[in-house]
């Protein structure tokens, strides 16, 4: 989780919505990343998305099982997709999104027992760390407008 929080940083300092994620298959980290919505002009590139698109070219493979994926908050219905459709085995996240999460929040879907995948779901791991970068992100953008 600190390697995603540090992917969050980056995130900030580019004015992303502060959220990163990492891609771990045994003890070896295949790929990490943070959001580039802004930056991409791309409502899909979410760092849970990057980081399973990356994951998958290098390992030469779209399922991922086997692997866990990081990430700074709990991930949206577009990015729980995912992480089922490409057969992530856990997902370890630091906060929970009261306004979008897809894992425990508002939906379940990674383990939504109608799905042929489930994933299995750590949650609350550096919460407070990573709740506190989000505020700040959002706080220091509404004092710039």
């Amino acid at each position: 989780m600190g390697m995603a929080l540090t992917e969050a940083r980056k995130a900030f300092e580019l004015g992303e919505v502060p959220i990163g994620a990492v891609l771990v298959l045994g003890d070896e980290v295949i790929s990490a990343a943070h959001n580039m919505r802004e930056s991409w002009n791309d409502a899909t590139a979410h760092a849970e998305i990057i980081v399973i698109q990356d994951a998958c070219r290098k390992l030469g493979r779209w399922r991922l099982t086997g692997a866990t994926l990081y990430v700074t908050i709990e991930p949206c219905p577009m990015c729980a997709g995912a992480l089922v459709a490409s057969r992530i085995e856990r997902l370890v996240y630091g906060s929970a999104d009261y306004k979008g999460g897809a894992v425990e929040s508002i939906f379940n879907v990674v383990q939504n027992s109608a799905l042929n995948h489930a994933v299995k779901v750590v949650a609350g791991v550096k919460s407070e760390e990573c709740s506190e970068l989000m505020r700040n992100f959002f706080l220091e953008r509404r004092r710039q407008k």
